[in-house]
């Protein structure tokens, strides 16, 4: 697969003359809404003949691997489909093996390194051993390099049927789904939540269902809701009476909480509570989890970020979801959500406290539209990735890229002559963000949130990841 920026000129029929694929693969793998129109600094996916496919509308699984000579079986397992039912079209699978006819000259070791393979590797594929001689138009079958298995959640703030049909078609690409979430009321009992389809969809690709726990009041984190649970070891048991109650009505095997805004006060307080709580559920099989805010040094200041404790968070829970993400906010200026020099600083802290086994690094699925002149006080509107194509099409602007940030933006002027400023994300800037998961040696990758349409990130963490799967 390549990542191709369009330049000045450029259109779908030089892209596919370029590399041997037709336009119609190249506009449905990046959900083109107008394969006409393209704009400078637009990055598009682009697979890779003879090692991916994209689907398309009406496909079968059988048909696709006969097509290739592969068992329905093995091209399932290497794309992870429980289901052959659930294929769309757009998505992109990856052959478990492809198929290279020797030239003159090729060797065993030359060709093993042109295709990330080991020569034993190659010699298991086509039973030879180590004394065969290669013989020009001699057929290869070349297994596809192995992949990182790491653990990745993503958070859907949807219930509705919407959101269920996103789940059902994303899902093979999750350990976990995490509906956002059950609040903490007062008294210790924990709010319902619509999340029967999602759990459904959820089991149908082999995916987890996380009980996402906040201290969430009339739509916003609380301080004093976290201090009245936090303070109170009476009500902390009603709380994992009830948290254990929903955990074996609904069958979730992870729990993870997002408490935010704590008070400084309470840092001891929010430990000693999850040491109470992973007494409570490691013994039933349950994991336990929490969301922590993106600390560079242990003693950084704010009432978001004082009573996280690193270093008792990654000794105490099975892992920590670090939200890397949110430094250009919505009320904030103009800025990349999350530029990679940012979540790198996070991250050279969050080593040195949390083992690198326990940290699922946070990535966001969206980006922003901000007015600009900025001026305080103003919010900026939040888009998708594909919105944001929308945009530059419609106004016609050329993407620009932020080499050191590691992601795109643009500008342009609105028929009423306001100007804007867009960051986003697009196929470079998650390449990077999984590149600083394998560089970091992480458990995985947590995404915020589902809901915003991105098919780009998909075929990218496919390319480089598969996803653990615990059922």
């Amino acid at each position: 697969m390549h990542i191709h920026v369009v330049q000045r000129g450029e259109n779908l029929f030089v892209l596919s003359r370029r590399y041997g694929i037709s336009i119609e693969d190249i506009s449905l793998a990046n959900q083109l809404e107008n394969p006409n129109q393209l704009v400078i600094g637009q990055s598009l996916i682009v697979p890779s003949p003879g090692r991916e496919y994209v689907v398309k509308q009406g496909d079968q699984l059988s048909q696709i691997a006969r097509r290739f000579g592969v068992s329905e079986q093995a091209l399932a397992d290497y794309n992870q489909i429980a289901n052959p039912s659930l294929l769309f079209a757009g998505e992109i699978l990856f052959l478990p093996y492809t198929v290279y006819m020797v030239r003159r000259g090729d060797t065993l070791e030359a060709i093993a390194k042109r295709f990330g393979v080991t020569v034993t590797q190659i010699q298991s594929a086509n039973a030879l051993s180590g004394t065969n001689i290669l013989i020009p138009g001699q057929r290869l079958i070349i297994p596809a390099a192995p992949k990182p298995v790491i653990d990745v959640n993503a958070y859907t703030t949807s219930t509705s049927e919407s959101g269920r049909r996103e789940v059902l078609q994303l899902g093979r690409y999750f350990t976990y789904i995490s509906p956002f979430s059950h609040h903490v009321l007062e008294n210790g009992a924990i709010s319902p939540l619509n999340d029967e389809g999602l759990i459904q969809a959820a089991r149908e690709n082999r995916a987890e269902t996380i009980l996402v726990i906040t201290n969430f009041v009339n739509r916003r984190f609380n301080s004093d809701r976290a201090a009245a649970i936090l303070r109170n070891p009476s009500l902390q048991e009603t709380l994992i009476n009830n948290i254990l109650s929903a955990v074996r009505s609904k069958g979730y095997r992870t729990v993870n909480f997002d408490f935010e805004y704590v008070y400084p006060e309470d840092r001891e307080n929010y430990n000693a509570f999850l040491r109470r709580v992973v007494s409570r559920l490691r013994p039933q099989g349950i994991l336990v989890s929490t969301a922590l805010a993106p600390k560079e040094r242990e003693d950084q200041p704010g009432l978001l970020y004082e009573a996280h404790d690193y270093r008792a968070h990654g000794e105490i829970v099975d892992f920590v979801i670090l939200m890397t993400y949110e430094w250009g906010w919505a009320g904030g200026r103009p800025w990349a959500i999350a530029p990679i020099p940012k979540v790198r600083q996070v991250l050279d802290y969050a080593v040195t406290a949390i083992p690198r086994r326990k940290i699922l690094m946070g990535t966001p699925l969206y980006g922003r539209d901000w007015r600009i002149p900025w001026v305080e006080g103003t919010i900026a509107r939040t888009i998708s990735p594909q919105e944001a194509i929308r945009l530059a099409v419609r106004y016609k602007a050329s993407i620009q890229y932020n080499a050191n940030d590691q992601a795109p933006f643009f500008r342009y002027t609105d028929e009423s002559g306001q100007q804007h400023e867009v960051w986003f994300e697009d196929a470079r800037s998650m390449q990077a963000k999984m590149n600083i998961v394998k560089q970091y040696r992480l458990r995985g990758i947590s995404y915020w949130t589902l809901g915003y349409p991105f098919p780009q990130n998909w075929a990218i963490q496919g390319l480089n990841f598969r996803a653990r799967k615990r059922i």
